[in-house]
């Protein structure tokens, strides 16, 4: 037997609370009535009464109760196995680590720096996952699988919680590693239903990005590129306070690199998408891009059980019990003869 919401079992105190109630009432009236009368006229006053009756009521009433209690918890017994497909697409989200990613320019406030906007981000579209298989793939001067494809997005927003830019100790932007890490890691899955989102400020200190790009499409994947960041730059923070300098003196800024993000996403067939400050917009290249645009494929095929529920033949019996009671008279019929 399993129960479907058994939070609901705590509401059996109310059953309790009833009949502690139903024997107080009893004896409270039980001794008003001998203050009133006289054993012999007390006798002649309730004669007529029936006292198992009185209790059937009472039994009824809390029988009532406890069945409805227990209609509540969705108890279910007895099975059949039922097989799941599950079909969906796979999703590589290569997320940019690097130093420039600590700029705060991501949000109007300045509250957060680009990373950390990112990763709420992509929080939310794991919220927003169902039956897709996704993968993490973090990238700065080197790019690595932090989290193969998976169907478990609990364990995907755990391997995304520790990803940090002290990850990986190769400063840089490669972001044509980040792609070549993104195709292996679909493990030559079928073409048309697979899709990578990168996102990133656009720095690319490789120079390879765009035959990357080509790779990509020429293994039928699809690139949905973010441009996180301003165009016209912001400065990098230090770990101990104050910015990155140049030897001269002057201080870095880190500078959205739109041009080649869009020439990436063009070139595979997928699309380019720059942040709104405060939003990378991931919903909308999932929803409208990814999904709209790839070919959903069987992703596991499984059998499990399903419960059957019996909880209003429960629920049945609660109402008999309650509807009952009220029709039940206390006193028994008078005698023909009396």
């Amino acid at each position: 037997m399993k129960f479907g919401a058994s939070e609901y079992f705590w509401l059996l105190w109310v059953v309790v609370a009833a009949l502690l109630f139903q024997i107080y009432v009893a004896r409270t009236k039980h001794r008003l009535l001998a203050r009133f009368a006289a054993p012999g006229l007390l006798e002649r006053i309730t004669g007529s009464v029936s006292r198992p009756r009185q209790r059937l009521k009472v039994a009824l009433l809390l029988l009532g109760l406890l069945f409805g209690v227990l209609s509540l918890v969705q108890a279910k017994w007895g099975f059949h196995w039922e097989e799941v497909q599950r079909r969906g697409v796979d999703v590589v989200v290569a997320l940019d680590v690097s130093d420039s990613m600590l700029a705060r320019d991501a949000e109007s406030g300045g509250d957060l720096p680009r990373l950390e906007r990112a990763k709420r981000e992509i929080t939310d579209l794991l919220n927003l996952m169902d039956g897709d298989r996704v993968g993490l793939v973090a990238f700065a001067g080197a790019a690595f699988l932090e989290c193969p494809l998976t169907l478990d997005y609990s364990a995907a927003a755990l391997f995304l919680e520790d990803i940090d830019t002290e990850l990986i100790p190769i400063k840089g932007t490669a972001i044509a590693e980040a792609l070549r890490t993104s195709i292996g890691a679909f493990e030559g899955g079928a073409a048309d239903s697979r899709a990578v989102i990168l996102i990133t400020d656009g720095e690319d200190h490789s120079g390879e990005a765009l035959a990357a790009a080509e790779e990509a499409k020429q293994q039928g994947v699809r690139i949905f590129a973010i441009g996180i960041g301003k165009p016209e730059g912001a400065p990098i923070p230090e770990a101990g306070g104050g910015f990155k300098k140049t030897r001269s003196g002057e201080m870095v800024l880190s500078k959205l690199d739109e041009t080649t993000l869009q020439k990436i996403a063009l070139t595979t067939g997928g699309k380019y998408v720059r942040s709104v400050t405060g939003d990378l917009d991931l919903e909308s290249i999932y929803l409208d891009g990814v999904k709209a645009s790839l070919e959903e494929r069987e992703l596991e095929s499984s059998r499990r059980k399903r419960w059957e529920h019996r909880f209003q033949w429960i629920l049945a019996l609660a109402l008999l019990a309650l509807a009952l009671e009220p029709l039940l008279p206390e006193r028994r019929g008078r005698s023909r003869h009396a």
